[in-house]
């Protein structure tokens, strides 16, 4: 492997593109809401937002092909070149979505449009993931590679925070009527108007991957096979953590009644928390091993869930909703960076990047895609706010079985 050792400058450049890509890919989620309210008008506020979560849904379902078509595309052109064209793509179709009419003013055209922009960004999305993620390890020093690639992860909660703040502020200062006819634009707008500046930035990375013609191809083996499934199961239950965490601001208003500023809070929140405490686990990680950590942090989740979402809907107020999802929020914080550099360690370098972004964008796709919409509907099925709790602890049982089959990767404790 190239020996390649980031500057300071450089590995923000990785940080602020990774940051760009998912807050313009997670702001339509959280403005769910708004969106529904002008691309899918309805008498039942209920049925348009379940339209429009299927909406931000479909994301989901370009995210394997991204993984499958750019993943390997980083293993044989490099990483660079892989991540500056998701980069562009995600740009792009953000830009779309902002300058796309009302239903009001262009009927159907205008849903259409937003599903067409919505499958690009996670074909963008999709493709980003693998070459990144590989492109961190391997500029990585051996003993900071957890740390290396929480970056992954804390720069994601950065977008969250980033978003949560937008939404705070323009919940805040407009009328609940400007913020459903163009507020939700601004937030959007202000993704795209970084774009060039983090595409020049990322020009000037190294590029990590050893190119050798004369090396001989990998083949999937059955120990391959096995190590996507098992983390496949580990990556479906941290998403559909993650996106009940991103659900925090819908559950606020749509079922515990609070205010659209006091909602986008918890976003603020969760967002803080995972900036914070996924440098902390990925740290931790290369200090006792990548198992103990995400066997403890998703355990704790597991249990935590059920309560914390009981108490912030028994006492539905602004303390309950932020002290129940700071707690779950670092307990996911913790997890998260150990299963990816775990799945990044077992993985040959010819196959590194194509790997991580398929099985990533497979765990995403199909259950990430489906979780906001799963949890509003049975919330509004059994009509008992804890919904999402259960579904949420089912997950973690199904991915703590999947960390108890995976091996321990971590450098200090294979010496």
């Amino acid at each position: 492997m190239a020996s390649t050792r980031l500057t300071k400058p450089q590995l923000a450049a990785v940080m602020a593109g990774n940051g760009l890509e998912f807050y313009d890919f997670l702001i339509f989620g959280f403005f769910a809401v708004q969106i529904g309210a002008v691309f899918f008008p309805s008498q039942d506020s209920t049925t348009s937002l379940l339209q429009t979560l299927l909406v931000f849904g479909v994301g989901f379902l370009t995210r394997p092909l991204g993984g499958m078509v750019i993943g390997p595309l980083g293993d044989r052109i490099g990483r660079k070149p892989a991540m500056l064209f998701c980069f562009g793509l995600m740009g792009f179709s953000i830009l779309g979505m902002v300058l796309t009419p009302s239903f009001e003013n262009i009927g159907w055209a205008a849903p259409v449009l937003v599903v067409i922009f919505r499958l690009l960004q996670g074909f963008a999305l999709g493709g980003e993931v693998g070459p990144a993620t590989a492109f961190l390890m391997e500029a990585a020093p051996t003993e900071k590679r957890g740390l290396y690639v929480s970056l992954q992860f804390a720069t994601q909660q950065a977008a969250i925070l980033a978003a949560g703040l937008v939404g705070v502020v323009l919940s805040s200062l407009l009328s609940p009527q400007d913020l459903n006819q163009w507020g939700w634009r601004v937030a959007m707008l202000l993704g795209v108007a970084v774009v060039p500046f983090a595409i020049v930035m990322r020009r000037t990375l190294p590029e990590t991957l050893e190119l050798r013609p004369d090396a001989p191809r990998q083949k999937l083996s059955r120990a391959h096979l096995w190590l996507a499934l098992v983390t496949i199961a580990m990556m479906a239950s941290a998403t559909i953590a993650t996106f009940t965490m991103n659900y925090m601001n819908i559950f606020a208003t749509h079922t515990l009644g609070l205010s659209s500023s006091i909602a986008f809070g918890a976003v603020v929140v969760a967002g803080a928390c995972g900036t914070i405490f996924n440098p902390i686990g990925g740290m931790l990680s290369d200090r006792i091993g990548r198992k103990p950590v995400m066997l403890t942090a998703a355990g704790l989740l597991c249990v935590v869930g059920i309560p914390c979402f009981l108490l912030m809907s028994e006492l539905r107020t602004p303390l309950a909703l932020y002290a129940g999802t700071a707690l779950m929020a670092i307990c996911l914080a913790f997890s998260l960076p150990s299963i990816m550099c775990s799945l990044s360690e077992s993985l040959p370098q010819e196959m590194r990047s194509g790997g991580i972004g398929i099985i990533y964008a497979v765990a995403i796709s199909i259950f990430g895609g489906t979780a906001q919409f799963v949890v509003a509907w049975l919330t509004a099925a059994s009509g008992s706010p804890l919904a999402p709790a259960w579904y949420m602890s089912a997950a973690l049982v199904v991915g703590l079985c999947g960390m108890l089959l995976t091996r321990e990767t971590a450098p200090v404790k294979l010496r």
